[in-house]
C-alpha cells in the first residue's frame, strides 16, 4: 500500500520507516489472509482442520460486514465460484470493489446511516431463509459494529447514531462501545446466528480488537454473547450516560435489568450447534511482518506488546520517553532500534475538538516530548488508513515537528489541546496518507532510533 511521498520531504530517511509500514499492511492483505485459511479440494471445503463435504448442501450464501468486506468477498468467489447461490456484504463507503456472486453494498462508517440499515435488514432476511441442508459463511471485519446496522424494535436509526456518538466522545474502548452496541440491535451479539441457525456457519474474521475477543470484534454477530444487561448498564453509569442517551435506549436497558426482554444468545445456546469461527489475521501479524521488514534493513527490533490502550496523549509521550530512553542507555534495545507496538488507545474529547483521530494525536503528543531530539521518531498507523473521521492513516513526530510548525507560525501544543492534530500534521509534512487500505487490524505504533554519536537525549524543558 502506497504512502503519500510528502512525508519525506522534510526527511529523506523516513523510506525506511516507510518500508516497515508497508510491509506490515502487506502481511494482513485480506484476500491472501481468506485464501490461506479456506481451501478446497474439488467438493472437499477445509478451514482450521475441519472440512465440509460441499455436495451436501443445497445453497451456500455468503454474508458480512467491514473496512475489509470487498477483498474478503472476492477471496471467496475465488474459492467457491458459482457454488455460491446468494449473498450481501456491507462495507464502508469507498471500500467496495468488483464481485461476481455475492453484492457489496457501501454505507457510512463510523456513525450508521440508512444504507447500513437497508444492508442489515437485507442480511438478516437472507440469513432467516437459510435451512440445515444450507452453508452459510459470514466474512466479518473492524467496522462491522457500524456498517451491520438492525436496530432493536423500539429503536430507530437516530437513536442508534445518537449512540454512536456519544461512546465515541466519552472514552470508552471499543469493548464497552460493543456491549451496548448488542443490547440495542437485533442483530449484534450472536444474534446473526440465531437467525442463520439450523444452517451450517463459517464465520472469517479480520481482528481490529485487542486480544482478538471474538464476541467484541464487530460487535460478535455470529458467536456467544459474553455480555449481558448488567454489564450494559453499567457502562451507562460509569460514563453518566443516563440524561445523554435517547430516552428508547435508557428504556430499553433498564427494561433488560428487569427481565422483560431477552438477552443476547449465550455460550451454550443452540443456535452455535453448527457454528465456527476462525481469525484469517490480526494485530500481531501485522506487528510481527514489521519486525522482519526493520531487522532486513538493519534495525535492532523488538515487539513490546499488542494490547495498548489509553488516552493517545498520553500513549504517545509513554512512546517518546521509550526512544529517550534507547537513546540515554541502549534499552531495551540498542539503536539502531525499531520497538512495535499495537492496540488501539483512545481519545476524550472536550468541548472544543477540531480535526484529527486518535493516531494523528498520538503522534502530535510524542512530537512535543521530543523537541530537539533528532534521532527518534514515533509513529502511530490506523491499518485501515482512516484515522478517526478522516482520511489520514495517522501520523508521524519527531524532535523537529514542533520546529517546523513554529515557522509557520503553528502552536503544536495549542492543537493538541483542541484535539486539532491534522491541519497541523497536514502542514509540517508528518501526516500519513494511503487512502482506503481495505484492511483493518488495529493500530500499530513504531518508535524508530538511529544511530548517533551523542546517545544522551537534550532536555527540552529545563527546571
Amino acid at each position: 500500500m502506497p504512502f503519500d511521498p510528502s512525508i519525506l520531504r522534510s526527511n529523506p530517511r523516513r523510506r525506511k520507516i516507510i518500508a516497515v509500514l508497508e510491509a506490515a499492511l502487506e502481511a494482513v492483505d485480506p484476500f491472501l489472509a481468506v485464501q490461506q485459511t479456506l481451501r478446497r479440494q474439488e467438493d472437499l471445503l477445509s478451514v482450521g482442520g475441519q472440512r465440509y463435504d460441499l455436495r451436501r448442501y443445497r445453497r451456500i450464501l455468503v454474508i458480512g460486514a467491514g473496512k475489509a468486506g470487498a477483498p474478503m468477498t472476492q477471496a471467496v468467489e475465488s474459492i467457491l465460484g458459482d457454488r455460491i447461490d446468494d449473498g450481501l456484504v456491507v462495507v464502508k463507503t469507498a471500500h467496495g470493489g468488483p464481485t461476481e456472486r455475492v453484492r457489496i453494498v457501501e454505507a457510512s462508517h463510523p456513525v450508521p446511516d440508512e444504507a447500513g440499515v437497508r444492508a442489515g435488514k437485507a442480511i438478516l432476511a437472507l440469513a432467516a431463509e437459510a435451512t440445515q441442508d444450507d452453508l452459510v459463511i459470514a466474512l466479518l471485519s473492524g467496522g462491522g459494529s457500524a456498517l451491520l446496522v438492525a436496530p432493536a424494535p423500539e429503536l430507530t436509526l437516530a437513536d442508534k447514531q445518537n449512540l454512536s456518538k456519544t461512546l465515541l466522545a466519552c472514552g470508552a474502548s471499543i469493548n464497552e462501545i460493543n456491549v451496548l452496541r448488542k443490547h440495542c440491535s437485533a442483530v449484534k451479539g450472536g444474534q446473526l446466528a440465531r437467525a442463520v441457525a439450523p444452517a451450517t456457519l463459517i464465520t472469517l474474521v479480520l481482528s481490529d480488537v485487542i486480544g482478538s475477543p471474538l464476541d467484541v470484534i464487530a460487535s460478535g454477530p455470529t458467536v456467544p454473547d459474553q455480555s449481558g444487561w448488567e454489564d450494559a448498564w453499567a457502562l451507562v453509569q460509569k460514563y453518566d450516560l443516563a440524561d445523554t442517551l435517547p430516552s428508547a435506549i435508557v428504556n430499553r436497558l433498564r427494561a433488560g435489568l428487569r427481565g422483560e426482554i431477552e438477552d443476547t444468545p449465550k455460550p451454550g445456546d443452540p443456535s452455535f450447534a453448527q457454528a465456527q469461527t476462525h481469525i484469517v489475521a490480526d494485530n500481531r501479524l501485522a506487528a510481527e511482518a514489521a519486525l522482519a521488514k526493520a531487522a532486513e534493513l538493519g534495525y535492532n527490533t523488538l515487539l513490546l506488546s499488542t494490547f495498548v490502550e489509553g488516552e493517545a496523549a498520553e500513549v504517545g509521550r509513554l512512546l517518546a520517553a521509550l526512544g529517550k530512553e534507547v537513546l540515554d542507555s541502549g534499552h531495551p534495545i540498542p539503536a539502531p532500534a525499531c520497538l512495535v507496538l499495537g492496540g488501539e488507545s483512545t481519545v476524550t474529547l472536550g468541548r472544543e475538538s477540531g480535526k484529527g483521530g486518535r493516531n494523528q494525536e498520538l503522534a502530535l503528543s510524542a512530537a512535543l516530548a521530543l523537541q530537539g531530539i533528532g534521532d527518534v521518531t514515533v509513529v502511530s498507523l490506523a491499518t485501515d488508513g482512516t484515522d478517526g473521521p478522516t482520511d489520514s492513516a495517522g501520523g508521524l513526530g519527531d524532535g523537529a515537528t514542533v520546529s517546523r510548525g513554529d515557522s509557520l507560525g503553528l502552536s503544536a501544543l495549542d492543537h493538541l489541546r483542541r484535539h486539532n492534530a491534522y491541519p497541523y500534521l497536514a502542514a509540517v509534512e508528518d501526516l500519513l496518507l494511503t487512502g482506503p487500505t481495505r484492511t483493518n487490524v488495529n493500530d500499530l505504533m513504531f518508535v524508530f532510533v538511529e544511530e548517533t554519536t551523542d546517545r544522551r537525549p537534550q532536555t527540552t524543558n529545563p527546571q
